[in-house]
């Protein structure tokens, strides 16, 4: 899920005028108020605002719509389901008034909805969780994430999904979520899993308000005047798609409000990041996004940069809607035709680490074993295989040279990243010409959706703390395979993963184990190039800012201004 999120006077010209004007400087944590004669100053409490620096825009507001990593992080911060991620990234009770009540075998989960309320005023109800979910399936939705999330997981999902594949009727009523009464839902499973609560923690399994969405219709969720709100925050000011500037403020409506510290989060969109460190330094702005590889060393021991090794792998998707890219020896070449290791260092160097697998290190374990121990490195850097796959598969293929599109991204760390995989892919792979296309993150998605590609730069975070939510991504037609690879052997092993052998811990990793085995060296499907590490900056005085292996990247919620 989680993909990454001008002249430069211009740019740091825009951000320091946009932050004074909108929020009066930088004495944030001084009184206001005059001194009288012979009386010092004295500081007051902190105002509780944060001003934040992003390097994307936000493509929707529409938890059926969302599919991408910044869309995700806002909903979450103005919206809530039946769960949400802790300050530990543990999936609690959220709506949900307490812990549901299961069948025996646990398919079949009642929760008890608490007392909560829309920005509007209406009670947020059961309805509001079917109306959002039976939207989220519906094929005329044609929402990226609903189908991959409840497909297999929330009982008749795939039935209403194969129906319409099959231009068939389908009925929405027959999804396993029905509101007993307004404060009473019940869900029905396709069979017990154990990552069930980060599940329903996930914004696409967030509620709607049927009324309000309808009477808005297209208009709905487009900007902030066409939105509501049910979680900690409100967004009171959004343009929508476009938008290079997002307020959010506390929601007083909130069920949890006396937990939200924060009155306000002013966001910019600056992608060089070079402009967001010096608008940090400059005080006018308290948190910025990813650092780029050549600003970490900078920051090296410095209290006020975060960094972690993320659960995030980056890979090249290789669309087999591409004649090439169906032939193996190509992808095989392409996938060991670049130094990652190379690129780990000297253009990322910034703690992030080569990616030789799909499912990442130090993510999942079994008994305090790592997933990874077993498989350990699937597919290195090996020029001599790589050239020799490649002489194979021009030979295969009748020619001796190609020409193959290369979709990246705008900002400035995904344009290093692609112009080294270009210099690499065409230095090492003789005959092979790569042309690079630098889009927004938005405009990729919408040609990842339509498989407008050859080749493209992509990265996951997951959705849930199972191996599952990497490996699932590449069934057959699946709602994020979106490459045209197929497997019948790999999506047995992730079907058994998902029903027989989800309560198997061990049998389920073994699954789990083969099918990445099966996706990388026997397929070469994707091209894996790195774990990321993410690096960022953080004012001393703005703390609890949550952040996540999975779901959403950061949530405001508990954070304090000191």
């Amino acid at each position: 899920m989680k993909n990454s999120k001008f002249s430069l006077l211009l740019v740091l010209t825009l951000v320091l005028s946009i932050f004074l004007a909108a929020c009066g400087g930088k004495d944030t944590d001084k009184s206001s108020g005059t001194k009288d004669e012979g009386e010092k100053t004295t500081k007051t409490e902190s105002a509780q605002e944060i001003k934040v620096l992003d390097s994307s825009e936000i493509p929707t507001m529409d938890t059926v719509l969302a599919e991408g990593s910044t869309s995700f992080t806002y909903i979450n911060n103005v919206g809530e389901g039946l769960y949400r991620l802790d300050q530990e990234g543990k999936a609690v009770p959220a709506l949900a008034d307490g812990e549901p009540t299961t069948n025996e075998d646990k398919t079949v989960y009642t929760f008890k909805l608490r007392d909560a309320k829309w920005s509007n005023g209406e009670p947020v109800t059961a309805q509001d969780f079917v109306f959002a979910w039976q939207r989220a399936i519906d094929p005329k939705t044609a929402s990226p994430y609903g189908p991959y999330m409840m497909n297999g997981k929330i009982k008749g999902a795939q039935e209403i999904t194969n129906a319409a594949a099959k231009k068939k009727d389908y009925d929405l009523n027959t999804l396993g979520v029905v509101a007993k009464d307004d404060k009473t839902l019940e869900v029905t499973l396709e069979k017990a899993f154990p990552y069930a609560a980060d599940v329903f923690a996930f914004p696409t399994f967030y509620p709607q308000n049927e009324k309000f969405v309808t009477e808005k219709g297209d208009k709905y969720a487009s900007n902030a005047e066409n939105m509501i709100y049910n979680g900690p925050f409100t967004m009171t000011a959004w343009d929508g798609p476009a938008g290079a500037e997002w307020v959010l403020e506390k929601n007083d409506t909130y069920w949890d409000a006396d937990s939200v510290s924060l009155k306000k989060i002013t966001v910019n969109v600056v992608k060089d990041s070079g402009a967001q460190v010096n608008a940090f330094e400059s005080g006018d702005t308290d948190v910025t996004g990813l650092l780029s590889s050549d600003l970490v060393p900078t920051y090296e021991g410095d209290e006020r940069m975060f960094s972690e090794l993320s659960a995030s792998v980056f890979w090249l998707k290789m669309n087999q809607k591409n004649d090439a890219l169906k032939n193996l020896n190509i992808r095989k070449a392409i996938a060991q035709g670049f130094n990652k290791d190379d690129l780990a260092a000297s253009i990322l160097n910034n703690a992030s680490v080569p990616a030789n697998y799909m499912v990442p290190q130090n993510f999942v374990n079994l008994d305090g074993v790592d997933f990874r121990e077993k498989n350990g490195d699937l597919i290195t850097y090996n020029l001599e295989e790589a050239q020799k796959a490649w002489k194979a598969g021009l030979k295969e293929l009748g020619v001796d040279k190609l020409t193959i599109r290369y979709l990246g991204g705008d900002t400035e760390a995904s344009k290093k990243i692609d112009s080294y995989m270009k210099n690499q892919l065409e230095k090492n792979l003789p005959g092979l010409t790569v042309d690079l296309e630098s889009v927004p993150f938005a405009v990729r998605l919408e040609r990842d959706n339509s498989m407008d590609y050859d080749l493209q730069a992509a990265g996951w975070g997951p959705d849930y703390g199972d191996a599952i939510s990497f490996a699932d991504l590449w069934v057959t037609d699946g709602g994020s395979n979106r490459m045209a690879y197929s497997n019948k052997k790999y999506d047995k092993l992730i079907k058994d993963a998902q029903t027989e052998l989800a309560t198997d811990p061990k049998a389920n990793f073994e699954a789990l184990q083969e099918a990445e085995r099966i996706l990388l060296q026997d397929d070469y499907a994707i091209a894996p190039i790195y774990q990321r590490a993410e690096n960022f900056l953080i004012n001393p005085k703005v703390k609890n800012i949550a952040t996540y292996q999975y779901g959403p990247d950061y949530c405001y919620k508990w954070v304090t201004v000191e």
